[in-house]
């Protein structure tokens, strides 16, 4: 069999006030804040990264907080809900902490025999929180606002919700390589990858659902995991004879990028497991400076000027 998918490499989010944005996944969640750069393409609006301790790809959560961004609207064509992996003792620690914090949450409750709790975040993007025993195996961050024994581990899955599913299946399965690993009333899961890359798909196929709209809390797209450029370089070719129009690469200083729509109009992105988040900081220093690429680095002044200050905090190193 080719070579699969290995899994996710990150998702990004579209949000609104960044401050608020910072506050929630590095506060609330206890993601690590790895780096603080610009949209590339719109270098007046913030990219920002959340991830484990050093940006592994399959924990990487990035967002785009345009600060006067309307609220978007979850509906078919698009991801409605990004599942996170803890470690499978830490679900009640995870309902006691947002209790403690009177934050709004739902569950715990069992979706494919995984006990899980959701919540909303800033801008209402649905989250949940995912007992998973294959992140028992995986290391916590140990410097973050959430203890170590408890902490997110990497993405568990997403949620698709469409209008007709055959195509996006079709793609998902016969091209991209995952697997159907379960089916529970009207939703099918689906598998990529294995073991620390493991993540899940779910399908949700409703021909009556109206399309959903772009805004504020919800996903931008999705980024699957590919080693390097040969390998990505392969997919585009795959991409291309599936009769689909990807881009050419493109350099995002981190990992290297395509991008096309799926056919039920979710926009894929295939991005490459290198150079990764330390080639421009160091592991004690991720986030702590904003970062722009080369291209831009001759307007830094003027793009500091436009940006809305982000109060962050400086994690010190714990032995």
């Amino acid at each position: 069999m080719e070579k699969a998918i290995n899994g996710i490499h990150h998702i990004t989010v579209m949000a609104s006030d960044p401050q608020a944005n910072y506050d929630f996944y590095t506060d609330l969640l206890g993601m690590r804040f790895i780096k603080k750069t610009v949209n590339f393409d719109a270098p007046d609006v913030y990219h920002l990264y959340y991830a484990d301790e050093i940006g592994t790809p399959g924990t990487v959560l990035t967002f785009f907080p345009f600060p006067d961004a309307k609220r978007g609207k979850r509906g078919s064509g698009e991801i409605t809900i990004v599942a996170f992996s803890v470690p499978s003792n830490s679900l009640n620690y995870w309902a006691n902490r947002f209790s403690e914090r009177a934050v709004n949450f739902d569950g715990p409750f069992t979706k494919f025999g995984y006990s899980c709790i959701s919540l909303l975040d800033p801008d209402g993007m649905k989250i949940e929180i995912v007992a998973d025993p294959a992140a028992d195996i995986i290391a916590g961050w140990n410097n973050g606002d959430v203890p170590a024994d408890y902490s997110i581990r990497k993405f568990f899955g997403v949620y698709f919700y469409l209008k007709n599913s055959l195509k996006s299946v079709e793609l998902l399965t016969n091209i991209m390589g995952a697997v159907l690993s379960g089916t529970e009333g009207n939703i099918k899961r689906y598998s990529f990858g294995n073991e620390a890359s493991q993540a899940f798909v779910d399908i949700q196929e409703d021909p009556d659902s109206q399309p959903g709209i772009n805004g504020a809390g919800t996903v931008h797209h999705i980024a699957w995991r590919t080693a390097n450029d040969n390998e990505q370089n392969n997919w585009r070719n795959k991409m291309i004879e599936s009769g689909l129009y990807p881009t050419e690469m493109i350099d995002r200083n981190y990992f290297h990028s395509i991008y096309f729509r799926e056919p039920g109009g979710i926009l894929y992105e295939i991005a490459t497991d290198g150079p990764g988040f330390l080639v421009d900081e160091n592991l004690d220093s991720l986030g702590m400076e904003l970062k722009l690429p080369a291209w831009h680095e001759s307007k830094r002044k003027l793009i500091e000027q436009l940006l809305i200050p982000l109060k962050t905090k400086k994690f010190v190193k714990q032995n």
